[in-house]
């Protein structure tokens, strides 16, 4: 399951990407525009800039802006700063521990077949995509 994180973290970036020429947009407005708490907005707008997807500026006419074209930006890439994982299973998730049962278990390509899709789906939907109203893709 996404969480709040990351799917108010999507709304981010299409929020901005939606307002190309504006320059630096106020996290107020941001806040306002989508309905999330100035607060928690914060720790997410933190991350992003953190992470390199955004750049902050702070004072007088200062805000948030892409750093790169919306067309750059896929789900994915901003799910995996958001969530811990994507994966289905425990087993699948970076850094698990090897399962002791990997080489007998007749399910683990079901849900290495599953994570890969959500994956490659994820990768297939850009920021621009969202931005147009285009989040849907045929895998």
């Amino acid at each position: 399951m996404i969480s709040t994180k990351g799917r108010y973290a999507l709304r981010v970036m299409v929020d901005l990407a939606e307002r190309p020429g504006e320059g630096f947009v106020p996290l107020r407005d941001i806040a306002k525009r989508q309905g999330i708490s100035e607060k928690y907005l914060e720790s997410i707008l933190k991350s992003l800039v953190k992470n390199g997807l955004l750049r902050g500026l702070r004072g007088k006419g200062g805000g948030y802006k892409l750093t790169r074209g919306p067309e750059e930006y896929t789900v994915r890439e901003i799910l995996a700063l958001t969530e811990e994982s994507l994966a289905p299973v425990a087993c699948l998730e970076e850094g698990a521990e090897l399962c002791p049962r990997r080489d007998i278990c007749k399910t683990l390509d079901l849900w290495r077949g599953l994570y890969d899709m959500i994956n490659k789906y994820f990768d297939g939907i850009t920021v621009a995509d969202l931005a147009a109203g285009g989040g849907s893709r045929d895998i």
